[in-house]
């Protein structure tokens, strides 16, 4: 298999445990990117074992290494279960692996506009097909509708003077590029926090230009009808937003966090948790990878029932 890996994965060791593989099963990557946690799987399957890994990005399906065991599908997890039905697989997967960060890839190609730090065009859209960039939606969304977003997505605290700012500036001129917007934003971040509070402004557009937080509530409720009894559900999380959602699901079935009983009080879930806190990188790992920092690993097994 190639080595050319353009994403260093998260909590690697931590992530092959918590799906228990099986060297004859069925899995699923839902977040290809670089490849390296689909490396790693396919690594451990034997001949009759297989991995589909999922990615909307057509760069990563491009880079996707060769192998038997191995299928590349161009997609976005939101609909897992429609590839899972087309390959004929569905309710027999023993394990979903879904890391939510952003590739290096993204992040180090300034022509994708996902980080401040370079200037280049303000796109953010990690499926290049798509129509709706970071560019639109910071000339066309409303001044409360740009302010909810940042404050939503970004949980920044001066998010409607952030975008009272923007609106003013866009009727002067276009905000094209992301060194305009990190000239438009830096006024309205702590210095002290500059980068952190940067970084969460181009969080939040890259949410809602990509649908993440939809995306990622269908792929739960998704998860555990292609899941087989017994199945792992893992998934990698990089912020307080889609950590909140994965823990209540794994912890109630449901995303937001709402515990259902029948009508003798037992509580009905589908999934049940593995642990009751997030697996973290440690000291090493975060001096060898710095992005891995905020990584939190939850693990969930599919209840089996029993009539």
């Amino acid at each position: 298999m190639s080595q050319d890996v353009y994403h260093i994965p998260a909590l690697l060791p931590q992530t092959l445990e918590a799906l228990n593989i099986n060297g004859a099963g069925i899995y699923i990557d839902a977040t290809l990117g670089g490849g390296g946690h689909s490396r790693a799987i396919v690594e451990r399957l034997t001949e009759v074992g297989h991995l589909y890994s999922l990615d909307q990005d057509n760069d990563a399906i491009k880079r996707a290494f060769s192998d038997n065991r191995f299928t590349a599908v161009h997609g976005n997890f939101r609909y897992l279960e429609n590839y899972t039905d087309y390959y004929g697989v569905t309710g027999r997967v023993d394990g979903i692996l879904a890391d939510l960060g952003v590739s290096f890839h993204h992040f180090d190609d300034a022509t994708r506009g996902f980080s401040f730090r370079a200037d280049g065009p303000l796109d953010m859209r990690m499926n290049a097909s798509s129509s709706n960039t970071a560019a639109d939606i910071v000339a066309t969304y409303s001044e409360e509708a740009l302010a909810n977003l940042f404050k939503l997505y970004g949980e920044l605290k001066q998010a409607r003077r952030l975008a009272s700012a923007i609106v003013s500036e866009r009727a002067k001129s276009e905000i094209s590029t992301t060194g305009k917007l990190v000239e438009i934003a830096s006024c309205f971040v702590n210095p002290a926090r500059e980068k952190k509070e940067l970084a969460q402004v181009f969080q939040a557009l890259r949410i809602a230009v990509n649908g993440e937080m939809e995306a990622l509530e269908r792929f739960l409720a998704q998860s555990v009808n292609v899941l087989k009894p017994g199945g792992r559900l893992v998934v990698i999380t990089y912020h307080s937003l889609e950590d909140r959602m994965v823990k209540n699901f794994m912890r109630s079935g449901r995303v937001d966090g709402e515990i259902e009983k029948d009508l003798y009080g037992r509580t009905s879930t589908p999934i049940r948790q593995c642990g009751s806190k997030p697996i973290v990188p440690d000291e090493n790992e975060i001096e060898a990878n710095p992005r891995s920092r905020s990584a939190k690993l939850r693990v969930a097994e599919k209840i089996e029932i029993k009539l």
